[in-house]
């Protein structure tokens, strides 16, 4: 069915929403748009689906989250009865649609008689990780775009363990959500009907107080951080999210007296109003929180993003300004934090080791091999991380310390099994507060890493490319670097090449090692002066990312080199 048919279909559907066909008689006037709208569904991957909200097989709307739990519902039918009665948690972050998004999932599942339990107001999507384990349910559906921009909405499926599915589930997901060809006639419970099905269970406050219960745990010196609470001035914005509630609640238990919410930002908003972007990886995202830090004389400013599973950070200089740290940096100052408080404490587990993407940072590694930590390196996406730490439980070859990915996830303990910015948020104080008590700063603590480790730097580059000619153009891109490997960049010769999708790791001698990871699109350069570069589509967002990673003797060094490896970065993609 072409592309113009399937328009005529949503446009001739009787029962259509009311909003949706307005928005659809706006769109005749927008030909490119509206072939963007129809001309393929929406992605549903491994990491679910995401896109931007209004009609069509290529939007999020009501009809196609419809579809995808249509699919999940046909999932579960597959599995035994036992199984099927466990149902599902959902949750809903503070977009457009959101609510009524989890509504929707949770009227499909019950039309296949699946129970489901529905949070009763927006929470994070740590929570809903937890929440799955915590009610022993089969799988969890978070509705949210994470840090996108306001226009996008998306959905995302959990496993039994908390994680998002793992591959093997996700693809028999995925063909069944495949499977279903028109999205406009897959059946739900009426809103009465639902009303009196007894499968729908709203959730609330029990959850939250069993989060905030193993949340405890996050913290390593309670003393330090009694005495230091009193004193550590930190401001926090959860970028018009769900970060609020729990990460107030969180700071309040763990001791810290002295933070202060950025009052605009602390409102729930869909807008995203007071911002461009709701990214804590975007300096711009810290204005409001820069503006109050200085007024407060802060020590530290946080943000979390509107699902709340992304932390960013700024520490404050000597001159009294305020810098964002990079995911990899507030990474190793956490790692390195965790492993010498652990040690100190005579808690450091012989078999401890830390979890990282294949994409981060290798100052983490410098700091664990320090501390006689093994590393573990994963393929970007925390569902791998979440993998490993289920593995650790099961075969006991390693203590779980602690999992990032450069792009601003983190995770300390393992009672949520994805990215968890309110266990964070606590750390990080915790950290900042562990240096006050020194009279140092993050921005101190990082310097010294610097004169320890090296001068450790990264840059990620992400180029959007949109729409039908976007999604050619990224995988022809992908296809040139697997088949025109690169030699050398900036003059720095490749000695080793990684292919995740082949699984082969070849060095300068065209010597060839098998990889052990999972099959995945990515490409990654190891160069003679130990930096590293890499690339890979987004499974999230219409992008190609490249990943620089270098070390220098000074930071000076460090940032020539970047700028050189990104000229030459353009150089070939523009080639």
């Amino acid at each position: 069915m072409s592309w113009e048919q399937v328009y005529e279909q949503w446009l001739n559907e009787t029962s259509l929403e009311e909003n949706l066909k307005q928005q659809l008689n706006t769109l005749k006037e927008d030909p490119v748009q509206l072939e963007d709208a129809f001309y393929a569904p929406l992605e549903f991957g491994t990491a679910g689906m995401r896109g931007i909200l209004g009609p069509g097989i290529n939007r999020m709307n009501i009809y196609t989250i419809r579809q995808a739990t249509e699919g999940l519902a046909r999932f579960m039918d597959a599995q035994d009865p036992d199984t099927r009665r466990r149902g599902v948690a959902i949750a809903y972050d503070s977009r457009h649609m959101s609510p009524e998004f989890a509504m929707e999932a949770a009227k499909t599942l019950a039309k296949h008689d699946i129970p489901s339990f529905v949070f009763e107001s927006l929470r994070p999507t740590p929570e809903l990780s937890f929440a799955v384990r915590h009610l022993n349910a089969f799988t969890g559906i978070m509705i949210t775009a994470s840090h996108n921009p306001a226009a996008y909405n998306g959905y995302k499926v959990y496993g039994e363990d908390g994680g998002q599915m793992p591959p093997a589930d996700a693809d028999a997901l995925t063909t069944y959500v495949r499977g279903i060809e028109n999205p406009l006639e897959v059946a739900v419970l009426s809103d009465e009907e639902a009303k009196h099905s007894g499968l729908i269970s709203i959730i609330g406050e029990e959850v939250d107080l069993a989060y905030l219960k193993e949340v405890k745990a996050v913290t390593i010196n309670p003393a330090l951080v009694k005495e230091m609470g009193k004193t550590l001035k930190l401001i926090y914005t959860p970028l018009h999210g769900t970060g609020k509630m729990l990460g107030e609640k969180a700071l309040q238990q763990a001791g810290f007296e002295q933070f202060k919410l950025v009052p605009e930002q602390a409102i729930a908003d869909p807008d995203f109003t007071t911002v461009k972007s709701p990214n804590p990886e975007e300096h711009s995202a810290f204005e409001y929180a820069i503006r109050l830090g200085e007024k407060e004389n802060a020590d530290l400013l946080i943000a979390t993003d509107p699902d709340a599973d992304r932390l960013g950070a700024a520490v404050r200089l000597p001159d009294g300004r305020y810098q964002v740290l990079s995911g990899n940096q507030i990474g190793a100052l956490m790692i390195q934090y965790i492993l010498e408080a652990h040690k100190q404490a005579g808690t450091l587990p012989e078999n401890a080791a830390v979890l990282k993407s294949i994409v981060s940072s290798e100052l983490p590694t410098a700091v664990a091999n320090k501390y006689n930590t093994k590393m573990i390196n994963v393929l970007t996406g925390f569902k791998f991380i979440a993998e490993k730490i289920q593995q650790f439980e099961e075969d006991h070859t390693q203590t779980f310390m602690f999992g990032f990915e450069e792009s601003y996830g983190y995770l300390v303990k393992s009672f949520v099994r994805d990215k968890d910015a309110i266990q964070a948020l606590v750390l990080l104080a915790e950290v900042a507060a562990f240096y006050k008590k020194q009279d140092k700063t993050l921005y101190d603590a990082l310097t010294a890493m610097f004169e320890e480790y090296g001068y450790f730097a990264e840059k990620t580059i992400s180029v959007t490319m949109s729409g039908i000619e976007g999604s050619a153009k990224i995988a022809a891109l992908m296809t040139k670097f697997r088949e025109e490997a690169p030699k050398e960049f900036a003059g720095a010769k490749v000695v080793q090449t990684e292919d995740f999708q082949l699984l082969t790791k070849t060095d300068a001698t065209g010597a060839t090692k098998a990889l052990t990871t999972p099959p995945s699109n990515v490409l990654k350069y190891v160069l003679e002066d130990e930096s590293w570069i890499a690339v890979r589509p987004s499974g999230t967002e219409p992008k190609i990312k490249f990943y620089i990673g270098v070390k220098g003797s000074t930071q000076a060094q460090a940032d020539e080199k970047i700028a050189a490896y990104e000229a030459s970065i353009n150089q070939i993609t523009e080639g």
